[in-house]
């Protein structure tokens, strides 16, 4: 790093290297300059608006996440003038759909016409999805603004439930582009897009095709990207709410990769798997099984102990029954009929270092080289 090379940012002097921008530098130095459309890995658009900041001698401000820094700039973060800035976007934000946050000032009769209108659109009476894990939320209630200033504005599009995994609510879409970048860019999938135009703009998949029917793998990068309650997973819409779970992380079984996981429990039960953000390998993406293939975990059809069957019927055993009685048949016939008279079939659902050991007890312990990937039949 250039240690010659300096930014200004609310009076204290910071260094920075050639490309960072604005947001880069500050939230490296632990200042917050709050987004809604930036996405981590992803080009910068600077849709938003949300991060703007004011430049020494700039004619206008600029937003932070696409601004690169300059020698000798000076920079602040939270000035009047950004502050009403940031107030009137939130404002015209949370006018345009069914934002219904419980944000201060926001009561009388008006507003319990429009939660009525949301709970009617929404098929709920409760308040929004994602009440209290929802960034435009977050924002509201730190500037204190609410949608009544401007007129509310009619939902265009309605809800698409007829995906498997994911409920897209439109009226809640503030267009920050997040969902696209994270389709496009972090997954390279190109399933979604924005289309149309002016106010009917609008994230489509091609042909405006609902998810199910278009080349979306439902990865769920766009849910875990979505900075409110346009995407929201399917199984947990109003059943869970984020401070009622306890996060534990793991590894996905899915495959061998290794994916780093955090499993939503509630209950003694998983409600909802994300991915682990800036851990390796995945870096917080996922794919369709390791984001919602889960069920099987707490069903009620999986089995708890081993079974044995004698006489054309199972019962269940202990454990070290069960696998002596594997080892004592393995042994004996490798013994009688030869070690190339078995053979091993690993999968691709479990880990490397269990193929591994897969590999290590076929040849060592049944003294045969007769093992196989599932990944080749």
């Amino acid at each position: 790093m250039d240690t010659k090379r300096t930014i200004t940012i609310n009076g204290n002097v910071f260094p920075f290297e050639t490309g960072e921008t604005i947001l880069e530098v500050a939230r490296r130095h632990c200042i917050d300059i709050p987004t809604l459309c930036h996405l981590k890995g992803a080009a910068p658009t600077g849709a938003c608006r949300i991060c703007v900041v004011e430049v020494e001698n700039a004619r206008t401000l600029m937003p932070a996440c696409s601004t690169p820094v300059v020698h000798q700039m000076i920079v602040l973060t939270e000035s009047p003038k950004v502050v009403e800035a940031r107030k009137l976007i939130l404002q015209l934000m949370l006018s345009s759909g069914n934002h219904n946050c419980a944000v201060r000032g926001s009561d009388g009769k008006d507003w319990t016409r429009f939660q009525l209108q949301v709970a009617k659109d929404d098929n709920s009476d409760e308040l929004c999805p994602v009440w209290g894990d929802c960034r435009l939320q977050d924002l509201a209630y730190r500037y204190q603004v609410s949608g009544e200033k401007f007129s509310a504005t009619e939902t265009r599009y309605p809800m698409e439930t007829v995906n498997p995994f994911i409920v897209r609510d439109f009226s809640r879409c503030i267009q920050c582009g997040r969902c696209v970048q994270a389709c496009n860019e972090i997954q390279v999938n190109n399933a979604i897009n924005f289309g149309y135009r002016g106010p009917d703009s609008k994230i489509i998949a091609a042909g405006d095709r609902p998810l199910k029917d278009s080349d979306c793998v439902f990865c769920g990068e766009c849910v875990q990207a979505c900075p409110v309650g346009a995407l929201v997973e399917k199984d947990v819409r109003y059943k869970v709410r984020p401070w009622e779970t306890t996060k534990v992380r793991t590894t996905c079984s899915y495959c061998g990769v290794g994916c780093q996981l955090l499993l939503h429990v509630k209950d003694n039960r998983v409600v909802s798997v994300t991915g682990m953000p800036d851990a390796v390998p995945n870096y917080g993406s996922l794919c369709v099984k390791g984001r919602f293939g889960y069920h099987f975990i707490n069903s009620e059809e999986r089995l708890t102990s081993p079974l044995i069957k004698e006489n054309g019927e199972f019962r269940e055993a202990s454990w070290d029954e069960a696998l002596d009685l594997v080892a004592d048949r393995f042994k004996t016939i490798r013994d009688t009929h030869g070690p190339d008279t078995m053979g091993v079939l690993t999968s691709a659902r479990v880990t490397n270092e269990e193929n591994y050991i897969a590999h290590k007890f076929t040849r060592a312990v049944l003294k045969t080289n007769n093992i196989d990937h599932c990944a080749r039949l």
